[in-house]
């Protein structure tokens, strides 16, 4: 599933092409009866609604919150995309897996294409859309300017018996981070990812927001991760996936570097461990034999 970095790197590619257009028409092919899809445009009454309330609009801004994608039309609506498994956006260029096409006033398209069909897209008023079911429930954005550590620390100490890689992955937590980036934070951090929250020492809340900031900027330095599905507005693959440390790396060398007690601080050190693969609480998480010990 895209985390915070792709769908960012979604939403910025998105305002370089489609901010001031208007949407002129939309296509589906889509038509499901699950009723847990009643309210987004999967289902065929709802679609003609959306279709009634997105037709004609113009595209005045668009945002990220969490793993959402908000695009803000004028007449105080506004489009919830979220990309779910397999889900990504498509500016002027399609693939077999397109089920949603919106034309736009410039004569090309945007194209959402979802192979699992997962993917989440409705329409919701603007001025509610941040308290709206879909979103009310969501933590802190973690790369907010007002996001310290100690503000880090608090909201990962409301699940004090949680494990720590599932509590950052807890959307009611902290937003936007995934299986991905918690192993990936948690392997900078030096700390393993079954050990429970209560048992984190205040320096080591340091770490994990200094951890934190870092990779997910990273990321979208590179343009997301591209291991599984994701591609961007473009068709292109982002590159962090070149630079994981921990995230699918089972049975390789830790690439940890350290400085060593018995040497000269100049003298740097690398891990020995290995990078082991293990079920937390039904997903899998990556980490290092050694500095990660648990």
């Amino acid at each position: 599933m895209p985390e915070l970095p792709e769908v960012e790197t979604t939403v910025r590619g998105l305002r370089r092409t489609i901010l001031g257009l208007t949407i002129k028409d939309i296509w589906t092919n889509l038509a499901t009866k699950d009723k847990r899809q009643r309210d987004t445009v999967a289902n065929t009454e709802y679609f003609k609604v959306f279709k009634k309330g997105v037709k004609n609009k113009k595209i005045k801004s668009i945002e990220r919150q969490a793993k959402n994608i908000l695009i803000n039309l004028s007449d105080k609506k506004t489009i919830l995309i979220h990309m779910k498994m397999t889900g990504h956006l498509l500016y002027n260029n399609k693939d077999k897996f397109v089920h949603v096409i919106f034309s736009l006033s410039n004569k090309n398209y945007l194209a959402f294409s979802d192979m699992r069909k997962f993917g989440k897209i409705t329409l919701l008023d603007t001025k509610t859309a941040h308290n709206s079911k879909h979103l009310k429930n969501i933590g802190p954005e973690p790369l907010d300017k007002n996001f310290t550590y100690k503000k880090l620390e608090e909201r990962l100490k409301r699940k004090l018996n949680g494990k720590i890689k599932t509590v950052l992955m807890d959307q009611t937590i902290i937003a936007g981070i995934g299986n991905i980036y918690s192993d990936e934070i948690l392997w900078q951090a030096g700390i393993h990812p079954e050990r429970k929250v209560s048992k984190i020492k205040e320096i080591e809340f340091k770490g994990i927001f200094k951890a934190m900031q870092k990779i997910l900027l990273k990321s979208i330095k590179f343009g997301g991760d591209s291991m599984s599905d994701y591609i961007n507005i473009s068709g292109k693959k982002g590159k962090f996936q070149l630079h994981h440390e921990a995230y699918r790396r089972t049975g390789e060398k830790c690439r940890k570097k350290g400085r060593s007690d018995s040497e000269s601080l100049q003298t740097r050190t690398s891990c020995k461990g290995i990078i082991k693969r293990k079920m937390i609480n039904g997903r899998s998480a990556h980490f290092c034999s050694i500095h990660q010990a648990f």
